[in-house]
């Protein structure tokens, strides 16, 4: 199906902050607690593991995206490089995974938004669906009103992380005795590299958008590589500040680690800044994500990997409007009848097969468009396979059935096609 392209408005700041807003997500304010769980003081090198594979995906990402600057993503380069299976497998697992993930902001944002007690919670539900179609709304607007509002989340985002660093450090009790204490050996190190990757996992959303990114061979590579260098060391900074605040211990048994961490450190009067920090990060998130799916799944539409239906263009505000549209319906219900906020093993499942696969397919890219020697997809490839092979069972058995029903769904549409 032929549908009408999108707009090239996206500067490389614009890309930056998109990237960036899709990392700099609930997850800081979440992911040090199971990390800590993990490994201990272990997890800052479970960060470094995780740093370092993303960066393999990134690089991989953006030398693909500035080949084939469409929308889509993964889900194009594994068409295009591997073949039409290969694009279907990670197009679906991103699109059931990050819906998921949608979800997951969406509640985690009204548990910020609206804290109370557990009869609180279809008050938390109703602000999250308000989130979701407040956020889908703005998207259907156009991507420059989407780029604009993340340059504002994202700037609230950093200032209050900046906050909790700097009460960490003046409130007295942060001490280096607190960097001492490792556990799980090599496995839980692992594991939480695992963890952790779940919040990087958004460096290459730009990618999803390339189609409305201006000068793609250039803008995209800067605007990854540049994003995901912010995100490690601000990641780093802050994880080790919480360590040195309130110990690998007190961390790994806090459900709010960073509320926790200026508690231990004197400066328990920053907690509303933690919340409304988290508040912001998690609309942040969610923002990006909905962009981000929505352009993927146009992407499969066009090719009847989805209803066609989907593969809309908005003829004035040149946005898939159909698949965002129908992204909020599906989240919306979700937030309405589950509780996802415990999906970072599922999605981390699906997001390491999309890069595996990513991957998998810059390895294929010829010299002439290589940017980045062979041997980084090798090891991108082996770091998503080590981290899926750390995951909890039960998220790899999750995993694998939704792979198992998109992929027989697809057999059986090709068949009554045939």
């Amino acid at each position: 199906m032929n549908s009408p392209s999108l707009h090239r408005r996206l500067g490389t700041a614009d890309a930056v902050v998109i990237g960036l807003g899709s990392m700099v997500g609930a997850g800081v304010f979440a992911v040090f607690g199971p990390a800590t769980r993990a490994a201990g003081t272990g997890m800052l090198a479970g960060l470094a593991i995780a740093a370092v594979i993303a960066y393999c995906n990134a690089t991989a990402s953006a030398q693909l995206a500035a080949v084939y600057p469409v929308s889509g993503g993964t889900y194009v380069y594994g068409r295009e490089r591997l073949g039409q299976w290969w694009g279907f497998t990670a197009g679906w697992g991103f699109v059931i995974g990050k819906t998921a993930s949608c979800a997951a902001m969406a509640l985690t944002f009204a548990s910020y938004a609206v804290p109370g007690p557990w009869w609180a919670q279809w008050a938390q539900r109703a602000v999250a669906v308000a989130g979701v179609l407040a956020l889908a709304a703005l998207n259907y607007r156009g991507v420059t009103r989407t780029a604009i509002l993340t340059r504002v989340l994202v700037g609230l985002t950093l200032l209050a992380l900046i906050a909790v660093v700097l009460g960490i450090a003046t409130g007295g009790g942060a001490t280096v005795t607190n960097l001492g204490s490792s556990r799980g050996g090599l496995y839980g190190t692992l594991q939480a590299a695992g963890l952790l990757f779940f919040a990087f996992a958004g460096f290459a959303r730009i990618a999803t958008m390339a189609e409305e990114v201006t000068d793609p061979r250039r803008t995209i590579p800067r605007a990854i590589t540049t994003a995901l260098a912010i995100a490690v060391v601000l990641y780093l900074v802050v994880g080790v500040a919480a360590l040195l605040a309130a110990g690998p211990d007190q961390l790994a048994a806090a459900t709010a680690p960073l509320s926790e961490a200026i508690r231990a450190a004197g400066a328990g009067g920053l907690e509303p800044v933690v919340r409304i920090g988290g508040a912001v990060a998690s609309l942040g998130a969610l923002l990006a994500l909905i962009a981000g799916i929505g352009r993927t799944g146009l992407a499969m539409a066009r090719n009847h990997d989805l209803p066609t239906w989907l593969a809309a263009v908005h003829p004035r505000f040149k946005v898939p409007h159909h698949a965002e549209a129908a992204l909020a319906v599906v989240v919306s219900v979700l937030v309405l009848t589950l509780d996802l906020r415990g999906v970072i093993g599922f999605s981390s499942f699906g997001v390491l097969v999309y890069y595996a696969i990513a991957n998998a397919s810059a390895f294929t890219q010829p010299a002439d468009q290589r940017r980045w020697p062979r041997w980084l997809n090798v090891l991108g490839i082996l770091g998503c396979v080590t981290l899926v092979a750390t995951l909890p069972w039960v998220s790899v058995a999750a995993g694998l059935l939704m792979f198992a029903i998109g992929l027989a769904g697809r057999c059986l549409v090709l068949w009554r096609r045939a």
